[in-house]
């Protein structure tokens, strides 16, 4: 028996995160083949593609092993140095997003400077090295480190001028600039997630709302609830001319702050931005027509992009974190009760090691009803965290 070769183009992932495992699902159906850089044996993504090598995202021959034979490198984290992309496309790989756009992604403050350039709406901020430029800019503040912070990482709420000891030793040990932005009192979060092609055709999936809990995303509404329809258009308009202005190839998640300024009106500020599937956008592969991550691989093939239109009128995802109880390895044993519980309910397990407060998959829920949907979706995450007991339902 013969085997066929796919015709398709093959795209290099660079990254073994549940980012990149999760591509692989829209990978196969649309007979896309991906070949891996992780960072690790066994790490999330290795386990679900088989092409993967180990190796390191730093070094430009690893990059260049793993991505022979390819056309297009992609990413499931932005910290590939985009001197080796540019080296990378010199052999004729093309990086999508690519260095130029993906360096707003890497480093705060290139991303603040831009944000100014295209005068978009965000916090005020600037370049602080010491406690006496802290204390000039105003406290209280955010310092956040130029590269390398996430999930609350790399960020500290500064009150005092001796709050500031610690980010500034970190940046110095680290030899990256620190950010001073000023402390919004937020309304609350939301994001806003585009995709976008190398042809130009882009996508625009609602504005959600997310919470964030000690810097982690908790959980994420679609649409967000309670958005005025001109103020979710306006921050969708944002993020297609981001998007368009750095031109960001494949997915674009525009972080936001929903605020009211001195004059009494809502408005949104740019927090930050990621360019890759987003934690913002986990929702859409069951609540949208088209899921973020089919999306980033049709925009890094310059395929005609999916829809974005939501299933249901509301989808709820709420992010599985480990915990430190005794209770902390329930997962796939908390199948049995939470799909008994929940037949509608939709489970995404990342094959990570479970530690306290790591991710380690997701639930999504939709229906018509928030509330309904709020209240399934945080049970089946405890009940898969271990926080709470056997009871029968």
């Amino acid at each position: 028996m013969s085997t066929t070769e796919s015709s398709a183009p093959r795209i290099a992932v660079i990254g073994g995160g549940q980012l990149a495992r999760m591509m692989a699902q829209p990978a196969i159906a649309l007979g896309v083949p991906l070949r891996l850089l992780a960072e690790a044996e066994g790490v999330s993504a290795a386990q679900v593609i088989p092409d993967h090598r180990v190796g390191d995202h730093r070094d430009l021959a690893d990059l260049r092993a793993v991505t022979e034979g390819c056309s297009v490198v992609t990413f499931d984290h932005e910290h590939v140095p985009t001197e080796h992309l540019r080296a990378l496309a010199a052999d004729g790989v093309i990086a999508h997003p690519g260095p130029e756009a993906l360096v707003h992604a890497q480093d705060k403050i290139v991303m603040r400077e831009a944000m100014a350039r295209l005068g978009a709406p965000q916090p005020r901020w600037a370049v602080v090295a010491s406690a006496a430029d802290v204390e000039a800019f105003g406290l209280p503040c955010v310092l956040k480190v130029s590269r390398g912070g996430y999930d609350g990482k790399g960020v500290w709420v500064v009150r005092t001028s001796d709050d500031a000891t610690e980010a500034l030793a970190a940046a110095e040990a680290s030899g990256v600039r620190l950010l001073a932005e000023e402390f919004v009192d937020f309304r609350r979060e939301l994001s806003a997630l585009v995709a976008r092609a190398p042809s130009g055709q882009a996508a625009a999936y609602p504005v959600v709302a997310t919470l964030q809990v000690d810097g982690v995303c908790r959980e994420v509404i679609a649409p967000a609830p309670d958005l005025a329809p001109e103020l979710a258009a306006s921050a969708q308009q944002l993020a297609l001319r981001i998007a368009g202005e750095l031109d960001v190839t494949g997915i674009l998640a525009v972080e936001l702050f929903e605020a009211v300024d001195a004059e009494g009106r809502v408005q949104v500020l740019v927090n930050e931005l990621a360019m890759r599937p987003h934690n913002t956008g986990h929702w859409t592969q069951d609540g949208a027509v088209t899921s973020q991550f089919e999306n980033h691989l049709r925009a890094a093939l310059d395929l005609p992009l999916g829809s974005p239109e939501p299933r249901a009128r509301w989808t709820v995802m709420v992010n599985i974190l480990g915990g430190d109880n005794d209770h902390v390895g329930r997962l796939y044993d908390g199948y049995a009760h939470a799909f008994a519980r929940d037949p509608h309910l939709r489970v995404h397990l990342y094959g990570k090691e479970l530690r306290p407060g790591r991710k380690v998959g997701h639930v999504n829920v939709y229906g018509d009803d928030l509330d309904d949907c709020l209240e399934r979706g945080r049970h089946a995450a405890a009940w898969f965290r271990g926080d709470l007991g056997n009871e029968s339902e």
